[in-house]
């Protein structure tokens, strides 16, 4: 059973990233990850821990921007840039005009718009600001680890909460997560590791969680005003979003 576990955990890492972790075509496809998303802040931990010696030499050999640009970069290239790209298509869904199936040929444009051009340098500048805001090495690094954990979990919270606007690659994550067996292991397994990871400030800690879901719920209603529910874009940029909120409340 546990090793079932590490090796569906192993296909999510895979998933999430660009590590060169074991990929096996079963564990690695989509509706084995979208059965398997309540591990996700799990994988959240992981790149976490990842980042931690990037933010250590980063510090050290650079100022406090240059280095918080370095973690953002590297926070980035890790998940494959895919979320930062959902985050560019969301900006341009949302100022689309016109119906749900116009925004969604907008979201799926190849080609990045003027809102999604803008939504992204915000979204690399804020990151850069609110890393080089964040005072002490030891409180850097726990926000930081933090707010991985969180990103992913509101993202299992979104698909459990939430409906796909359309029929396709998000629909197999929000019908797989509508058990609330699953989202209840993933909540104690995002509140055992904040509180854990954050035991030196656990308010910090439990102030990114909470408004980590707060902003959540924020997306979603924007996502069924605008599209009638959720989405893989939508799933990606709330990923980013939610980072960013957690660690700017901190800052």
């Amino acid at each position: 059973m546990y090793f079932l576990v590490f090796r569906n955990l192993l296909g999510i890492i895979a998933f999430l990233t660009i590590l060169p972790v074991w990929r096996s075509s079963q564990h690695f496809e989509v509706e084995n990850i979208s059965k398997n998303m309540f591990l996700f802040p799990l994988v959240g931990l992981v790149i976490g821990f990842l980042t931690i010696p990037i933010v250590l030499a980063s510090i050290y050999f650079f100022n406090q921007y240059i280095a918080a640009f370095i973690i953002t970069i590297f926070l980035t290239i890790l998940t494959g840039i895919h979320h930062t790209d959902a985050l560019g298509d969301f900006a341009d869904g949302i100022m689309a005009k016109g119906s749900k199936e116009k925004k969604y040929k907008v979201m799926h444009d190849p080609t990045i718009g003027s809102a999604g051009a803008v939504a992204i340098a915000t979204y690399m500048l804020g990151m850069t600001l609110a890393i080089s805001s964040i005072s002490g090495i030891d409180r850097l690094l726990i926000a930081i680890i933090v707010s991985e954990i969180v990103a992913k979990y509101v993202m299992v919270l979104q698909a459990f909460s939430s409906d796909s606007a359309w029929e396709g690659y998000s629909s197999q994550f929000t019908k797989k997560m509508k058990s609330k067996k699953k989202i209840i292991v993933a909540t104690g397994i995002t509140i055992f590791l904040v509180l854990v990871i954050s035991h030196s400030y656990i308010s910090m800690g439990i102030q990114m969680l909470v408004l980590g879901i707060i902003c959540c719920f924020i997306i979603i209603y924007i996502s069924n005003r605008n599209f009638g529910g959720t989405s893989g874009d939508v799933m990606g940029a709330t990923n980013e979003i939610v980072r960013l909120v957690s660690l700017i409340s901190v800052s």
